[in-house]
């Protein structure tokens, strides 16, 4: 089983325990988060607060589950403690929050990601530090103001220790992105406000390793990463399905069917 299905594994039995949370979005960047954790950041699980640390926002902070299993998986705590997700006497709640170990910035109320990240990113840039900082967005977090404000400053401040990996699954709590406020074409925007661009397959791990690679020698841009993916990725019930963006509440039979798919 890879790492990404790993992630998928431990969160969805995440999201069946708590009887509520986010699988379609959790499930899309399983493999951006798989990649960072295990191939690219410069971390440390037994120091989370390790002040040479590279950092990651989850910006599309209901997708917690995931982050929530890879952190477990890397060793900031335990698997068992991820299964507390959403539970009243744990701390794994609903969006990130920094009382988790290895958890930069609070999310949940999108838009707010990116300008967290480039604060941090420009605060490296101030103590002459080497750390670098990595925002994912989710499709909502697109159509945010604050998000473009954010892009635009970083542009401008020519942030190269900042990189942006745009999950694009494509469906909202609503609708599809082309239905509810089309935003293409995202790398020909974000170009135009300064960014080096990439465009990836979200789930292939060598092309997004060797797109981070990128990002991390481009000098004078910040890195703007489009990772296409699937909503629900990895389990054939739930991709492209849109209710399985919301946070629902699944049956014993959806969680070990999902299980078996996942290769378990």
């Amino acid at each position: 089983m890879t790492k990404a299905n790993h992630i998928r594994h431990l969160a969805i039995r995440a999201i069946h325990a708590a009887r509520s949370g986010h699988p379609g979005g959790a499930f899309s960047v399983a493999e951006i988060l798989a990649t960072l954790y295990f191939e690219v950041l410069n971390i440390n699980p037994d120091d989370p607060r390790w002040p040479e640390r590279d950092r990651l926002v989850l910006s599309k902070g209901h997708a917690c589950p995931a982050l929530y299993a890879t952190l477990a998986l890397r060793g900031y705590f335990a698997k068992e403690d991820a299964l507390g997700l959403r539970s009243i006497n744990s701390i794994m709640e609903g969006h990130p929050d920094v009382r988790i170990p290895g958890v930069d910035a609070v999310s949940g109320s999108l838009g707010m990601g990116l300008s967290q990240g480039l604060g941090m990113a420009m605060g490296a840039r101030y103590q002459q530090k080497d750390f670098r900082t990595y925002v994912i967005l989710g499709d909502g977090d697109m159509q945010e103001g604050n998000t473009w404000e954010a892009m635009m400053a970083a542009g401008h401040h020519k942030m190269d220790n900042l990189c942006a990996i745009y999950d694009a699954n494509l469906l909202q709590g609503d609708a599809r992105v082309e239905d509810q406020m089309s935003m293409a074409p995202m790398d020909a925007k974000a170009a135009a406000f300064g960014w080096h661009t990439i465009t990836v397959d979200g789930h292939d791990m060598t092309a997004l390793s060797e797109a981070f690679e990128q990002a991390r020698t481009t000098k004078g841009k910040p890195s703007f990463i489009l990772a296409n993916t699937v909503k629900g990725k990895g389990v054939s019930f739930m991709e492209h399905d849109l209710m399985w963006h919301g946070s629902i509440t699944m049956t014993d039979e959806q969680l070990a069917a999902s299980l078996k798919e996942l290769g378990l």
